[in-house]
């Protein structure tokens, strides 16, 4: 017989484990989400991920994760002003939604942790596969959040903006959205920091009813002491669509899954994702996309800039179904790398059973076109506007494809403010 020894825990999951048994008791929830809690925490008690798991292999979390911060931190005390203008603002502060909701026209919002209490949210909780790390942490340990539902048919005319904020420590929190058959929405989910080293997982699930319309935008700027474990998954009903921008510039170390599965033909998904990468940081997108029934569309398009001692990961895996024939499937990741000590890992993967498909992907990985740059430079521009002018055309190429001049402009301003500090 062979006996296999469980590996020491480290520092990290040591720490996440006696956290769970001290605050247990303050954790919101009826009978049916503590065993989801439990099961959850039980996962963690047998290690954090490692390279040998497969999605895992260039985060090695159980290596990079070297602490866990305590719960008690300092205090963000209100919300931001929105990244666009004139939006309803949903801010979870410190891990905890508000009890004075805005009243929207067409939407109701509640509180997760009254979901949690009730019970009803206990579905949502499951892990989506024996590799869910953010999930069981999250499903551990968060508190409260928002729950948007959007009615049948409405037409936002102003973007709901979810705001997750905290000032060190830790935050755990759920954003769940569900957009009725017919509706149109724009939703900015905005997770931001400020202060001492920080541990966040922010989980968000989203229903896109039949023929409904959804752009979703993610705004991560976490500051550089922080570790952000995120996980976006959402199902698309029949003839309708879904946006799906990511924008991530900032956290120490960044872990961004997007899961998304079609449920009904006719579904479109997009996504638009841009990764600003600097210093000694470590940041990775990671994609699971199922085209599950016939007549789907999707296409992945990936801009990453790399500076500095930066580490970028872009995996994507489409895995179209058996059934799933007529599928129009397209992926690209494209990577510009600014510095010789600077490294991305691109991993595209196909997984087809159907026969009837039009399905590709593509990866490039190149430094800037000294052409180019000789170009601008001979009209007079200085090396450094020049090389920030291209950098930035290749990254707001992406941004434009949003086609909301609003959205356009707010975006581009982040972008010059990165490229301020680190350009």
């Amino acid at each position: 017989m062979n006996m296999h020894a469980q590996p020491q825990r480290t520092l990290a999951e040591t720490a996440l484990i006696d956290a769970f048994g001290e605050r247990l008791s303050l954790l919101p929830g009826d009978g049916a989400v503590m065993v989801k809690r439990d099961d959850a925490i039980e996962a963690i008690k047998h290690g954090l991920p490692t390279r040998r798991v497969e999605s895992w292999h260039y985060t090695d979390l159980r290596r990079l994760l070297t602490s866990v911060p305590a719960f008690e931190a300092g205090a963000v005390t209100k919300a931001l002003a929105p990244v666009l203008e004139g939006s309803a603002v949903l801010p979870v502060l410190n891990g905890l939604s508000q009890t004075k909701l805005p009243e929207i026209e067409g939407v109701t919002v509640q509180r997760v942790s009254e979901k949690l209490t009730d019970g009803s949210v206990a579905p949502g909780l499951d892990p989506y596969g024996s590799d869910d790390a953010i999930g069981a942490l999250n499903t551990a340990f968060v508190a409260d959040g928002y729950f948007v539902d959007i009615a049948e048919g409405a037409k936002l005319e102003k973007p709901v903006e979810l705001q997750n904020l905290q000032a060190g420590g830790q935050s755990h929190v759920r954003l769940l959205a569900r957009v009725g058959a017919g509706a149109k929405a724009i939703i900015l989910e905005r997770q931001t920091g400020e202060g001492e080293e920080a541990l966040v997982s922010s989980v968000s699930q989203l229903v896109v009813d039949d023929g409904a319309e959804v752009t979703w935008l993610i705004v991560q700027e976490q500051p550089d002491t922080a570790t952000h474990l995120a996980q976006f998954k959402a199902h698309i009903g029949k003839d309708a669509k879904l946006t799906l921008f990511v924008m991530n510039a900032g956290g120490r170390l960044v872990r961004q899954e997007v899961v998304v599965r079609t449920t009904g033909e006719g579904a479109d998904f997009k996504l638009r994702g841009i990764n600003l990468l600097a210093g000694d940081t470590h940041t990775d997108t990671t994609m699971v996309l199922d085209h599950a029934v016939p007549h789907t569309t999707s296409t992945e398009v990936m801009r990453n800039v790399v500076t500095g001692k930066a580490h970028g990961v872009f995996q994507g895996r489409i895995n179209v179904h058996q059934y799933a024939q007529k599928t129009n499937a397209k992926m690209a990741c494209n990577t510009l790398l600014l510095s010789d000590d600077g490294e991305f890992s691109t991993k595209p993967e196909l997984e087809i059973f159907a026969d009837d498909v039009v399905c590709g992907h593509g990866a490039t990985v190149t430094e800037i076109d000294h052409n180019h740059l000789f170009y601008l430079m001979a009209r007079g521009i200085d090396e450094k506007s020049a090389r920030g002018l291209l950098v930035k055309a290749f990254v707001a190429e992406v941004i434009e494809e949003l086609d909301d001049e609003a959205l356009v402009e707010a975006l581009e301003e982040r972008l010059d403010g990165w490229f301020s500090t680190h350009g």
